[in-house]
This record gives C-alpha cells, sequence and structure tokens, in this order.
C-alpha cells in the first residue's frame, strides 16, 4: 500500500530500518520520532512499520477506522507490554523510548491519558493527583491544575470514580498534567461524553495548544481531531496512509471518505 504524503520529512511507505534514517531524519532531529515500528499482540501483527515525527510544541492527529492500529501505535509509543516492540525506534528529546519500559518513558516525559481513563477506586480528586506526583517528575502543582481545571477544584474531595464521565476525563488529563510532561497522549478523549461536555474538553484541550505541549490525539470524531491538531497521520491497517498538516485532510474530501469514511 502506498502512502499519501503532503510533508516532505514524513514517511511515504512502509519500508526498511536503514531506508527510513535517510527518509525521515531531517538536519535538524524532531522533538518526537517514531521510526518504522513494528508491534504484536502475540502472534497478531498490529503495527506495521510506523514512520512519523512531530515538533515540539505541535499537535498531531493520529487517525483511522477501527482497528486501523491507532491505539496500539499509542500503546507502543507509551511502552506498555502490549503490544510488544519488535523493531523499530522511538525517540523524545534525544531519549530512544523503544530502550525503556513503560515505568522509564514515563519518567522521561510521556503521559497517556487511555480511553478507560483509569481513575483509582477509593480515592478523591485530590488523591488521584498527588499520587501521580509521588515518583519523581513531578509537573504541574494542584494550585495550577485547580486553576486550569475549577470544576475539579469544586469536586477536590469527592471520590475520582463518582465523577461524571467528562470529569473523569477532565482528572485523567490532570493527572498527567501534574507529571513532568514532554509528550501528552490522548486515547478517544471525547469517546462517550454529552456533546455540550465534548465542548468543555474541548476548550481544554485548546488551552493545552496555547501552552505549547506537545500531543498526539486519537479520536474518531476525526473533524474535531484535525480542527485541534496541526498535522495528521492517517493509519489503514496498521500501515502509514497519509501523512501532512490537518487542513490537508480537512480540505481532501477524497481522502477523508477513503480511510475516515467522513
Amino acid at each position: 500500500m502506498s502512502a499519501v504524503t503532503m510533508d516532505a520529512k514524513s514517511v511515504s511507505a512502509p519500508f526498511s530500518a536503514a531506508a527510513s534514517i535517510e527518509r525521515t531524519v531531517p538536519l535538524e532531529a524532531p522533538f518526537f520520532a517514531v521510526k518504522d515500528v513494528h508491534a504484536y499482540y502475540g502472534e497478531s501483527y498490529i503495527v506495521q512499520g510506523v514512520s512519523f515525527d512531530i515538533r515540539h510544541g505541535e499537535i498531531l492527529a493520529l487517525l483511522g477506522r477501527n482497528g486501523a492500529g491507532k491505539t496500539s501505535t499509542l500503546r507502543a509509543i507509551a511502552r506498555l507490554d502490549n503490544p510488544s516492540l519488535h523493531k523499530g525506534e522511538i525517540w523524545l528529546d534525544g531519549q530512544p523510548l523503544h530502550k525503556m519500559k513503560s515505568f522509564e518513558a514515563a519518567r522521561a516525559g510521556v503521559q497517556l491519558v487511555p480511553e478507560d481513563r483509569r481513575i483509582i477506586q477509593g480515592l478523591t480528586v485530590e488523591e488521584n493527583l498527588t499520587l501521580a506526583q509521588v515518583a519523581p517528575g513531578r509537573g504541574w502543582e494542584l494550585d495550577r491544575i485547580y486553576a486550569h481545571f475549577p470544576r475539579l477544584a469544586e469536586r477536590r474531595r469527592q471520590e475520582g470514580v463518582t465523577l461524571s464521565g467528562g470529569e473523569q476525563q477532565m482528572l485523567s488529563i490532570a493527572r498527567a498534567l501534574a507529571r513532568d510532561l514532554k509528550l501528552l497522549l490522548l486515547d478517544e478523549p471525547y469517546e462517550g461524553l454529552a456533546p455540550v461536555i465534548v465542548q468543555e474538553i474541548e476548550k481544554i484541550l485548546t488551552e493545552i495548544k496555547t501552552l505549547g505541549i506537545t500531543t498526539i490525539i486519537v479520536e474518531q470524531n476525526a473533524v474535531a481531531a484535525l480542527q485541534l491538531a496541526d498535522r495528521a497521520v492517517i493509519l489503514d491497517t496498521g500501515e502509514v496512509a497519509f501523512t501532512g498538516t490537518a487542513q490537508d485532510v480537512l480540505d481532501n474530501p477524497d481522502l477523508r471518505q477513503e480511510y475516515l469514511a467522513i
């Protein structure tokens, strides 16, 4: 499968590791780069030679139909056990994430906000936040978090799992910001939320963008993600089908229909 490429720095098709160095690394190394990554769930080949890079402060929308490998790519970047990384390199600010375990990647600045949010049962909102700061690598202090998330400030003594879906999403994002953050990975941040709550989350993500936090967002609501993002990568059955600007995708109805069905 040939990839559609709108960015001269981007990968145009799956290729060997040796070729990836020549074709994807600019003279000045990007802040974050995925190079020819291959990952498996058991014997199932899910992520098939994915390559892309991000400049510091950019938001990248990682898009595709269900089963395209989006969440698996995020999990590989975060260095979770599944899928297992069999080949390729992942670099963040000069650090080789591909050589790290998940806890080491987290200490290096990678924070994943998963689709299921992973709020810890039995802990209040504030306890969920302070627990995130126990290990070295503190990020935002509580006062700053509450200034940006006033609804969490109002509910700081409430058990986290009793919050609404939108409030839990806010808590999950805030918990990531409580760490020393270099790369924010958002997996389906709008999933299952009412439109009015989606608008609130969009405002928070827009604010994150203005703060220059480098972010990868996976979202089935592709238009919403593209309106927020600077650049886009579209996956199709585990391979890169397109790289370019978010506006390129918004302006190309044929591309959207073929790969996103919108």
